[in-house]
């Protein structure tokens, strides 16, 4: 059984009911913006460069589904987690925070 933690509460007869993740990622960051509050289960969150904004969205499978809720094209964002580069086609995990960097030249 499932150990709980601050993301978890009991309920009754050992059973672990899962806390909405947006509640512990507000937590810790206030000031975060919230794409779709309204969709439940898991989160990521994304810090969009050079504008440095911190925003939490419901999970995308692929960087390529990724890129399409931010609006952005692939040729025009670099994609990165822990510091790793990361291909249109690459999965994102839950609850990871991935850093996308507009790359685009202005001339």
């Amino acid at each position: 059984m499932t150990e709980p933690n601050e993301n978890t509460e009991r309920k009754g007869e050992g059973c672990i009911r899962v806390k909405d993740p947006l509640d512990a990622i507000l937590r810790a960051e206030p000031n975060i913006k919230v794409i779709a509050p309204e969709q439940k289960g898991s989160r990521i969150t994304v810090t969009l460069q050079p504008q440095d904004i911190r925003m939490c969205l419901h999970r995308p499978k692929t960087v390529r589904q990724l890129l399409a809720a931010l609006d952005l094209a692939e040729e025009t964002a670099l994609v990165a987690r822990n510091g790793e580069l990361l291909t249109p086609d690459r999965h994102i995990w839950p609850d990871e925070d991935i850093l996308v960097r507009k790359v685009t030249s202005s001339g």
